[in-house]
């Protein structure tokens, strides 16, 4: 057990620690299942601005989790800018090329009402359904280095983007990205890209063993950890720090605010808010509205649904490490609050073999933590309620 567990030093680990029922198989031993968790309360001031404090539970840059699909929402956001800096709408068409064998050639949509590619489409689909071939395209549009040097550059420390997802590749093809072409409606080439090599490739400087066991190629288990050292990275830390920044500009220096314009944060705010079946274009008929709302809804698919609620959120899962970054806010009862979170939800400690306890840990814990928070902030006093009507947005067009 814990030490710690006898001596709760902040609100958070107080509120894990005063319900049992919900948490005191992961608070008794947080190593195994790798917890960390990161909450920051929101007070404001007469003129709505923000001020943020946040509480850590294990929260520890160097304890490596793998970040799976939570590369997605900096990947949306980064492309957002090199759009900005290049004076193209996100609507345009986004041609992938191929170069090399390994790459794909991507000229069509078919889920787009247009048939054609385009990085606001991209985004969508990231952010509606946590899409992995929309993440792959918008990482051979920033390109390996770029991506990397961009969010060392504005302060988020640990990250190492090292390959696209869903597609198994030697680590040299992901150090190349594919030649890219954006057109205009009329056709017109507003912007080439040529492919790009990253000749220092990103990686730990030591292995990285999590489990006890790896299955193979051949479905037999190999009595060795998995060593997830060439793999990408993304801090807890850094990612509680993006979202603030996405959700809070305001409370950040103008210079730490990310690049966009204010119509691509209500797009992004819109996109990470609207449940899939909401959506009409994509539209997705074969998922349930609380897909990817693992925070306070636990993905469930029969979820009741909190009119007054938004979850401005993203999420991942791979390997058993199961992620979700959120701003929840309740309209209503002039709440909100931000969270993020990781656990291993691998019981067996063996990789690779599909087996993992998402539905037995890990999604009755985010239900349970979103809950949890969520009645403390109903009770917790604020001297100015917040003013969140820029958050209220149209999800029927």
């Amino acid at each position: 057990m814990s030490t710690f567990a006898q001596k709760p030093t902040n609100i958070l680990e107080k509120l894990l620690l005063s319900h049992p029922d919900k948490f005191k198989k992961l608070t008794d031993n947080p190593e195994k299942y790798r917890l960390q968790i990161l909450y920051t309360q929101i007070d404001r001031d007469a003129k709505n601005k923000p001020t943020l404090t946040t509480y850590a539970y294990r929260s520890d840059s160097t304890e490596y989790f793998y970040p799976a699909s939570t590369v997605k929402l900096a990947a949306s956001v980064l492309a957002l800018e090199k759009l900005n800096s290049l004076k193209i709408d996100k609507a345009a068409t986004l041609y992938t090329l191929k170069n090399r064998p390994s790459q794909l050639e991507i000229k069509t949509d078919s889920t787009s009402a247009s048939g054609l590619p385009s990085i606001e489409h991209y985004i969508k689909k990231i952010l509606l359904v946590s899409d992995d071939n929309a993440f792959n395209r918008l990482y051979e549009f920033l390109g390996q280095r770029p991506f990397n040097e961009s969010m060392q550059s504005k302060g988020f420390y640990g990250v190492r983007i090292t390959h696209r997802l869903s597609i198994s590749l030697p680590q040299i093809e992901n150090q190349y990205t594919n030649p890219i072409q954006l057109v205009n409606a009329e056709g017109k080439t507003l912007f080439k890209q040529e492919e790009a090599f990253n000749d220092r490739p990103y990686g730990a400087n030591k292995p990285i063993l999590i489990g006890k066991g790896t299955m193979n190629d051949k479905g037999v288990v190999e009595d060795h950890p998995l060593d997830f050292s060439l793999k990408n990275a993304y801090p807890l830390q850094a990612q509680h720090l993006f979202l603030q920044r996405l959700m809070l500009p305001e409370a950040f220096a103008k210079e730490d605010q990310f690049k966009i314009s204010k119509e691509d944060y209500q797009f992004l705010y819109r996109y990470m808010s609207m449940y899939p079946t909401e959506s009409i274009n994509p539209e997705y008929t074969d998922k349930f509205a609380a897909y990817c709302k693992f925070l306070y809804y636990g993905s469930e698919k029969k979820a009741t649904l909190n009119p007054s609620i938004r979850i401005y959120n993203k999420v991942g899962d791979a390997y058993g490490f199961l992620l979700d970054n959120a701003y929840v806010v309740d309209f209503d009862k002039k709440i909100e609050f931000i969270v993020t979170a990781v656990l291993l939800c691998n019981e067996d400690e063996i990789f690779n073999d599909d087996k993992y306890d998402y539905f037995s840990i890990g999604f009755p814990f985010y239900k349970n933590l979103g809950e949890t928070i969520y009645e403390y902030e109903l009770k917790r006093p604020k001297k100015y309620l917040p003013d969140l009507s820029h958050l209220r947005l149209d999800y029927t067009k």
